[in-house]
């Protein structure tokens, strides 16, 4: 990098010249070259060192400002919640390695390169921005490749919280909200689902979300954490302006792949057809993922008013099959979608659906757009709109 100063119109002074090592240290080069590839992404990525802003007033005050620092913001869910955080007047700041979360989706605050699994750039990320609150979004999520890779999830989802929350204890952060998992259930004899059924994950990766869940009761009896954990349930649907969607590579949930089969006329796989459901697929609750945005601003009003830890799930409240979905999907798209079943997906449950009542009385929080029709109509309009680029 190097700085130059301007004399005259064609003439400049070279003032400084150093590397973006020197300013991140903690940058593994190897990391780097793994994880941003093209000469667009090193270039979007504007690694720049700020002066550390005001440690902002946790109840608010109008020349405050107040950091939230979001793992896993350029990820699906956590650059919709970067937005609505924004919305309230928080600053977040997104803290990814870009492994699947995408540059374009940071626009609403500062962006820090890392891994929770470095220490060295967590430290450095609370000391620059010295966060108010945490939301916690960085995880693998495929259960599919869960059941394949388990040392992965436990890396990431067990040791990068642990990493997180050890950076968090010496840096004096207290408040976090954890994005948990339905799939912590497991199959269960009734649905919906409260919060105090009993917990029984069927796959690495809900394994991993349930020991990462015990991590922090573990850690509020050594500081003063106050935390929140949302299990949600199945997040779909896409920021209603277009300005931010789902975009994984290669795509693995329902409703972004029923609309991608729509558009290219191609067959897609129904997993398992002989559940004890009533047309014999999978039954799913799908929230809308604005809806889990506004959930976590609520969330972080609530840990900023130093109000108690606990435990919420995150959905509608009701229940689609697989076949129902893909029927909605065909008469909004008018569309006739060509299935074809496939044995059951090891993992997989045959019914998940919430019981919201503790978050609508703790929290005040419903979901407002989580209709089926309204989440596949913002989906297809992020689809259509063609994605990120970078």
């Amino acid at each position: 990098i190097r700085i130059k100063r301007a004399h005259g119109k064609k003439r400049s002074k070279l003032i400084h010249n150093f590397t973006l090592f020197d300013l991140y240290p903690c940058l593994d080069p190897a990391q780097i070259s793994a994880r941003l590839t093209t000469k667009k992404q090193v270039d979007g990525a504007k690694f720049t060192r700020a002066a550390p802003p005001i440690k902002g007033n946790p109840h608010g005050s109008d020349d405050a400002v107040v950091n939230i620092l979001v793992t896993g913001g350029a990820g699906y869910v956590g650059s919709h919640a970067c937005k609505a955080l924004k919305a309230v007047g928080y600053t977040p700041v997104t803290f990814d390695n870009l492994s699947s979360g995408w540059r374009d989706a940071v626009q609403f605050g500062p962006f820090v390169f890392g891994d929770i699994n470095s220490p060295s750039c967590l430290k450095n990320a609370f000391q620059q921005y010295q966060p108010q609150a945490i939301c916690h979004f960085a995880a693998l999520s495929d259960i599919s490749e869960s059941q394949h890779q388990p040392a992965q999830y436990w890396l990431t989802n067990v040791m990068g919280s642990l990493n997180l929350l050890q950076a968090a204890q010496l840096n004096g952060c207290n408040n976090i909200i954890f994005s948990s998992t339905c799939a912590v259930y497991g199959d269960q004899p009734r649905v919906p689902l409260t919060e105090n059924a009993p917990l029984n994950p069927s796959n690495a990766y809900a394994a991993s979300k349930l020991a990462a869940e015990h991590l922090l009761q573990n850690f509020q009896h050594i500081m003063p954490l106050k935390y929140l954990i949302f299990r949600y349930f199945n997040v779909a649907g896409a920021d209603p302006t277009g300005r931010l969607g789902e975009c994984h590579m290669p795509e693995t949930h329902l409703i972004p792949r029923l609309l991608q089969a729509a558009e290219a006329d191609k067959n897609i796989q129904v997993f398992g057809t002989n559940y004890q459901t009533p047309d014999g697929t999978c039954l799913r609750d799908f929230i809308h993922v604005s809806d889990i945005a506004q959930a976590y601003v609520c969330g972080v009003q609530w840990l900023l008013h130093g109000k108690a830890s606990q435990i919420f799930n995150l959905g509608s409240g009701r229940g689609y099959s697989v076949l129902q979905v893909i029927s909605a999907v065909s008469n909004l798209t008018g569309q006739k979608l060509k299935i074809s079943a496939a044995p059951r997906r090891p993992g997989d449950c045959a019914s998940l659906q919430a019981d919201v009542t503790r978050v609508a009385q703790a929290l005040g929080w419903s979901a407002q757009r989580s209709s089926l029709d309204m989440i596949i109509r913002d989906a297809q309009r992020w689809q259509q709109g063609g994605g990120y680029a970078q």
